[in-house]
């Protein structure tokens, strides 16, 4: 349980819905003492919540969040094989591109969303999750039945999250449209959020790393994702707290980044059609380095 599923899970949970958590790291801590949420939308205490060391002991469920790190996505066979019943739905509240349809050849029978959070949140410390800013989240639906779809939008939406449903391909391009940025040149410059943007160069970089992105889309027949879009990303940036993307933390913190799915996989399917991301390239080579 990191800061999206503890976050998430715990809005569900404190709104009354019966949620399992899987912790591995804090799990003792949490048996005992529960999970904190400090939000900008309001704090709230969950002093008991069901929690698993292991999804063998966990029952079979509805939906499935999942906030894993990609860098883990091989694990998720072992992780959500033991939970799953034959009309799952499973939410992967993950950065990149390429994802659902890795999970889909793995499981091809299973119900898919992709889940994009819109959130500044981090797991401080044990059983506690600091949210600072923002936190809707947008559904796109890869093969999930739509009234699924519709009753997971409902519990979303009852737990006081801002939830929509969207186009999928334009909202995982639409998200890469931030991420690939700002994720990638937090690191290469140990930043963050608003020092690339007050300054001048790094300002144009990041927005011309933005316009790849909003190029690649549009090469792969995704016409939504616009400059006007990227020009908000800009603006809301501007105007959100300082800030050190997922990437940024796992780096500090000596953990292995999201390079494949993040940067990797949709530079690869962007050149099948033609269309080349110099910048975003040169980023990615420039974290690899950094991920050694």
């Amino acid at each position: 349980m990191g800061a999206i599923g503890g976050y998430y899970g715990g809005r569900l949970a404190h709104a009354g819905l019966e949620v399992h958590f899987l912790s591995h790291s804090d799990y003792a801590y949490v048996v005992e003492h529960g999970l904190r949420v400090d939000s900008c939308d309001g704090d709230f205490y969950l002093p008991h919540i069901n929690a698993y060391h292991s999804s063998v002991d966990m029952p079979k469920t509805d939906v499935i969040i999942v906030g894993l790190k990609s860098v883990n996505n091989h694990l998720l066979p072992e992780l959500i094989g033991p939970i799953i019943k034959e009309d799952t739905v499973v939410v992967l509240i993950q950065n990149g591109i390429g994802l659902e349809a890795d999970l889909q050849a793995a499981f091809p029978k299973l119900h898919i969303v992709a889940g994009l959070a819109f959130i500044c949140s981090s797991k401080t410390k044990p059983g506690h999750v600091c949210h600072q800013c923002y936190g809707s989240i947008n559904l796109g639906n890869y093969s999930c039945p739509q009234e699924r779809l519709s009753q997971l939008l409902d519990d979303f939406r009852l737990a006081g999250i801002q939830a929509a449903e969207v186009p999928y391909e334009e909202a995982r391009w639409k998200k890469a449209v931030w991420n690939m940025p700002f994720n990638g040149m937090t690191v290469a410059l140990n930043t963050s959020t608003d020092r690339l943007l007050a300054n001048p160069a790094t300002r144009q970089l990041i927005y011309d790393q933005m316009m790849e992105v909003v190029g690649a889309a549009n090469a792969l027949g995704v016409s939504t994702v616009t400059s006007e879009f990227a020009d908000q990303m800009m603006q809301m940036t501007d105007e959100m707290v300082p800030y050190s993307p997922s990437m940024k933390l796992d780096y500090d913190f000596h953990r292995p980044m999201e390079i494949y799915y993040l940067y990797t996989r949709p530079i690869e399917e962007a050149r099948k059609v033609g269309f080349d991301m110099p910048k975003l390239a040169m980023l990615e080579a420039l974290l690899k380095f950094k991920n050694n």
